[in-house]
């Protein structure tokens, strides 16, 4: 048998879409030989760019004779490819959902080369010489509730070149009977797991990514994110992403007994328990945060990096659970302010009032932008589609900070009505005479939007989107 040594650690592209060639770096004397076959700090930094794809199982199937031919398989698990001994022609048929379903890739694999096959492909193999150990590492355990895809390995649409003809090698009455490509039921995405489906960013959710058979809306009623039994409520490595749109909202009930109560149940002991779910199979955690966890004395715009430094329950609530989630391996907090959707919010309040000609009294003393949930929505597509590093991301609308009552006064104008007829007050003053607990306000909720515009997303003004919003 005869390996390459001294290969540089590298990656190859193939015309199916993550599947990559590996070269790997083989040393040997004359002794044998050694080599890393997987290492992942390695082989998933900058320069190699594998897929952290956590493996769980690894599997060795030794072949004694030459030509033994297995395949073609499609496992909703990702794989991780290599020979030990010995020498394969591989053949991998992409058979996803998608542009590129039906696509083949063929190469010879020895110990110095490896591929990782993602999630959907079909995976197969003919050894090229005797005594062949041909091993994969996975990222989940074979189960009978699992979607499985084959293909048949004599289809005439994948045309594969078999370099020793298959009417000559032993198959598998299994393999044999698979079906050719026009009867395959392709494999079908990772499912999307939308919780809060009834809340205002829940229904731009919907209307953002559509009805599709592997996207799922649940509500409190569908799924109890407290529940102790929450890691058996799903088969969650079918799951490729949750977003988390389920939260307690009400800033000043937060500072009751009860509420406060509610407010640490809904969000940090409902996102631990999403959390543990994510970071347990591997899934995207796509979780929403507010401006309440800052203080609000920062006058240049927080940055994702700033301090937590929450004023009250509510705030408190929203920096705990952003701290679990910053602790999940794949995950997106995307922090928003003075959040406006399809409900009631201040936009529409004083659009009512303006309707009705009432002269309100607004807050002035208070800064930020509106974030707009349909941006929101979209921010979140865009991150996902475009496997944007993880982390978190400031999503606001573009433009000037204003106050409540500049805002208020803009929707007095643009409902064609006379903004002077909105008088601004200190927050302090405008609470001065509340009866039932209010909560403490940041001052300045202004977010710096560098690293989303540098992740690709351009923001929409908050005035243009404030005129869509009220022309709607």
């Amino acid at each position: 048998m005869s390996i390459a040594f001294g290969k540089t650690l590298s990656v190859r592209e193939t015309p199916i879409p993550g599947l990559v060639v590996l070269d790997l770096p083989v040393h040997g004397d004359a002794r044998g030989w050694f080599k890393e076959n997987w290492q992942r700090e390695k082989m998933t930094a900058a320069g190699v760019d594998l897929p952290d794809f956590g493996p769980v199982q690894n599997n060795i199937s030794f072949n004694d004779a030459v030509g033994t031919t297995r395949g073609i398989h499609a496992e909703p698990w990702d794989k991780y490819v290599s020979v030990a001994t010995g020498r394969i022609f591989g053949a991998w048929v992409d058979l996803r959902e998608g542009e590129s379903f039906g696509a083949v890739f063929t190469t010879e694999l020895d110990p110095s080369t490896a591929i990782f096959v993602p999630r959907g492909v079909g995976n197969s193999y003919q050894t090229l010489e005797a005594d062949t150990a041909y091993t994969y590492l996975v990222n989940d355990h074979w189960s009978p509730d699992a979607t499985y895809t084959f293909l048949n390995l004599a289809d005439e649409t994948a045309a594969i070149e078999w370099p020793i003809p298959l009417s000559q090698v032993e198959i598998s009455a299994k393999d044999k009977a698979h079906p050719r490509l026009s009867d395959v039921i392709p494999m079908p995405p990772q499912k999307i797991l939308v919780t809060g489906a009834n809340g205002q960013l829940g229904r731009a959710l919907r209307a953002e990514f559509g009805e599709h058979p592997w996207i799922e809306y649940a509500t409190r009623d569908d799924l109890d994110l407290t529940s102790p039994d929450l890691d058996g409520a799903r088969r969650w490595r079918d799951y490729g992403t949750i977003i988390n749109a389920a939260a307690y909202t009400k800033v000043d009930a937060a500072e009751t007994p009860e509420g406060r109560v509610a407010a640490w149940a809904s969000n940090v002991t409902a996102v631990a328990s999403l959390a543990r779910v994510a970071a347990a199979n591997g899934v995207t955690l796509v979780h929403v945060s507010s401006d309440y966890v800052f203080d609000g004395r920062e006058e240049g715009g927080y940055t994702e990096e700033a301090p937590f430094s929450p004023l009250g329950v509510y705030g408190q609530t929203k920096a705990a659970g952003d701290a679990i989630v910053s602790g999940v391996p794949r995950h997106y907090i995307l922090r928003t302010s003075w959040v406006i959707g399809d409900g009631p919010n201040f936009v529409r309040t004083m659009a009512s009032l303006a309707e009705r000609g009432i002269s309100p009294r607004v807050v002035d003393d208070q800064r930020g932008r509106l974030s707009f949930t349909d941006e929101i929505a979209a921010a979140v597509r865009h991150l996902l589609d475009t496997r944007a590093p993880f982390g978190t991301y400031n999503v606001t609308s573009e433009g000037a900070d204003m106050t409540w009552a500049d805002i208020a006064r803009r929707v007095f104008e643009l409902t064609g009505h006379d903004p002077m007829k909105v008088t601004g007050v200190a927050t302090e003053e405008y609470f001065s005479s509340a009866s039932a607990p209010v909560a403490p306000r940041p001052l300045s909720s202004t977010l710096a939007l560098d690293r989303l515009r540098e992740s690709g997303f351009v923001p929409r003004v908050g005035d243009d989107s404030l005129v869509r919003y009220l022309e709607g």
